[in-house]
């Protein structure tokens, strides 16, 4: 919390009225289910993005993030999403537009500062950290209460609507529900929330290939279209489908002819992954690590094959992972098209044998992808 206070101090030269912390948070299991219905686990980790935050009698939000000379001013009136180098500021002043659609009564401006202690580009989601944190602080700032669940709806709302990226409600969820030592299991249908223990000794390892692919946004909105379309196809053979995670394998194969073979590997890969996100859940349940990394391996080899949002060096990452000593499993996390693989290990798994994938990646590709090693944490929060 003393970085962003001491940089609100610096930039703004006084002390902020609340700080507000959320994770990061890594998808444990459930690779593109959220937004077709389907359950999801993912866990928060236990670096955060702080938000400071002091109201102004003004009408306009000013807006800095550590280690950015420049402070965005804007007025609050006609709010409108922001675009080039200063598009970060969309995630908070998203949130707080939709906040004050939820009825938030709002009056004068606001100062607000960021500081993260997540690493960039690891696919943790910092966009969803930052909406919660900020949703956190205009929360305490405006006297607006709300539960988890409603904050987590108000973050997903503000990246939808506003930011425009059409994700689910894992990142949100995540960063909201969070609890150290869990994961956090969402069913995405009901939009219900609960926590399933870890096993003892779990370790989270994150290699960032610190690749990103240059067709990021329009590929996630191909595979979002291409699902709601297999959806479309199916529930018109099937009524009563609610969404394409309620699909049976049997449909499927009925239906193979009309949804071609690109809509038919989508979908196959959202039913089977969402059998594997329930599978987990027995597997956690009673401590079968073995059985979990199986179902961690099998999530990437259909996000590689059926939903084709692996690559080359994410797919090189969990192939060398897999008979590494401490290693359960492993997989792509997030999007995917580049970014980075999550492997779940013992406490046995250790800086040298990362340095040892890392120099045999770096002999294919290169340049060594970036590690970073983390446990669970805890969820969205106000501080002060």
């Amino acid at each position: 919390m003393s970085d962003v206070v001491d940089f609100f101090r610096e930039r703004y030269g006084a002390a902020p009225e609340h700080v507000a912390v959320a994770p990061g948070r890594l998808e444990f299991i459930g690779n593109h289910t959220d937004y077709n219905g389907g359950p999801v686990m993912g866990v928060a980790v236990d670096r955060v993005i702080s938000v400071a935050l002091a109201r102004t009698e003004g009408e306009e939000a000013e807006l800095s993030t550590l280690g950015n000379s420049e402070t965005v001013v804007l007025p609050l009136k006609d709010l409108c999403p922001v675009t080039g180098a200063d598009s970060w500021v969309n995630y908070p002043l998203g949130v707080y537009h939709v906040m004050r659609e939820a009825g938030m009564q709002v009056g004068g401006g606001f100062k607000l500062a960021v500081s993260s202690t997540l690493p960039p580009g690891a696919g943790m989601s910092s966009s969803a950290a930052i909406e919660l944190a900020s949703g956190y602080a205009f929360a305490a700032a405006y006297g607006f209460e709300a539960d988890t669940k409603t904050m987590a709806r108000l973050g997903r709302k503000a990246e939808n609507d506003y930011v425009g990226v059409p994700c689910g409600l894992l990142d949100q969820g995540v960063s909201a529900f969070g609890k150290k030592d869990h994961i956090v299991r969402i069913d995405c249908k009901l939009e219900e929330f609960d926590t399933v223990p870890l096993p003892a000794g779990v370790h989270f390892w994150v290699f960032n290939t610190q690749k990103k692919h240059a067709l990021l946004d329009s590929l996630y909105e191909k595979r979002h279209s291409e699902c709601m379309e297999a959806y479309r196809i199916l529930a018109g053979r099937n009524p009563g489908l609610d969404c394409l995670a309620d699909v049976e394998l049997t449909m499927l194969a009925d239906a193979e002819a009309e949804l071609g073979d690109e809509r038919l590997a989508r979908a196959r890969h959202v039913i089977t992954e969402t059998m594997r996100v329930r599978e987990m859940s027995a597997a956690l349940r009673e401590g079968d690590l073995p059985r979990m990394g199986n179902l961690l391996s099998a999530s990437h080899s259909s996000s590689r094959y059926d939903f084709e949002n692996s690559c080359e060096e994410l797919d090189f990452l969990v192939d060398a992972l897999k008979d590494v000593h401490g290693v359960y499993g492993s997989r792509l996390t997030g999007g995917g098209f580049g970014g980075a693989v999550m492997a779940v290990t013992g406490a046995s798994f250790s800086e040298a044998a990362a340095g040892k994938l890392c120099q045999a990646y770096e002999e294919k590709f290169g340049h060594e992808p970036t590690i970073f090693h983390t446990l669970t944490g805890d969820g969205a929060r106000v501080l002060t």
